[in-house]
Parts: C-alpha cells; sequence; structure tokens
C-alpha cells in the first residue's frame, strides 16, 4: 500500500504559443487516484486518471499533455505578460498540505539562472506522471 498522498503545485499552462497574456497559472494536484488541473478561479481544466494521460517534455521544458484528445502545454513559468497565480490558487495550494510544492525542483545552473528553475520542475512533474502510469516519452 503506497503512503503517497500526492503533489501539488502551480505551474503555467500555455494556451497561445504566441501570446504570453494567454499563459495562465493552473494549480496541478496529482494523486493515486488522478490527474486535476484548476484555473485562476479554482475551475476544472483537467480531471483524469493517469493512465488516460498521454504526452511528452520537450527540450525547452514544456510538458505537453493529451488527455481525451486535448493538447495542454504546460511551463514551469510565465511570461512576463502571464497573469500571477490567483489568491484562490495560492490558499489552494497551502491547504493542500504533504507533498505540495510552489518552489522549484533543483535544476542546473544555466536553468537556474535563466528560466528560475523551470525546465526542472517540469521535468520533475514528468517523472511524477510516469511513475503515476502516464504514457510518456
Amino acid at each position: 500500500m503506497s503512503t503517497d498522498t500526492g503533489h501539488s503545485g502551480i505551474v503555467y499552462w500555455r494556451r497561445s504559443v504566441w501570446n504570453g497574456a494567454r499563459c495562465e497559472p493552473v494549480l496541478v494536484t496529482l494523486r493515486p487516484d488522478g490527474l486535476q488541473v484548476w484555473d485562476r478561479s479554482l475551475a476544472t481544466v483537467l480531471q483524469a486518471g493517469p493512465s488516460a494521460v498521454t504526452g511528452r517534455l520537450t527540450r525547452l521544458g514544456t510538458l505537453v499533455l493529451t488527455v481525451g484528445g486535448r493538447r495542454y502545454a504546460l511551463v514551469g513559468r510565465g511570461a512576463s505578460l502571464s497573469p500571477a497565480p490567483s489568491a484562490d490558487q495560492q490558499r489552494a495550494l497551502e491547504g493542500a498540505g504533504s507533498g505540495s510544492s510552489g518552489a522549484a525542483a533543483a535544476g542546473g545552473a544555466v536553468d537556474q539562472l535563466l528560466n528560475g528553475g523551470a525546465a526542472a520542475r517540469m521535468r520533475d512533474w514528468h517523472a511524477r506522471l510516469a511513475a503515476a502510469g502516464a504514457r510518456l516519452r
């Protein structure tokens, strides 16, 4: 029996490749029973069992997930035009308890210096999703 209670964090959903204002923060929670993603108002963006998730991690650190035929491009940090995480998202993250993290995973010096650890954060999510049963490359 697993004692893993899950993992939560805030990453950014890149809804547009070109428009930085459309790169918005989402609260992502991975628990043994599934993956959930909520927007700034805590409306559900995505809810699925890990086995229903496919995807890949790009060389630039974008975690591209596909669920039910819909594509979600998640990145470790937003653009300069991106909105900040909402107070509701921050409270929900704090209330998630054990295993939650808003901080960056440890990464290389270049990633930390130029990207705020965003690529390492997405590699961590990739590993966690794969371990939970998602079909990732």
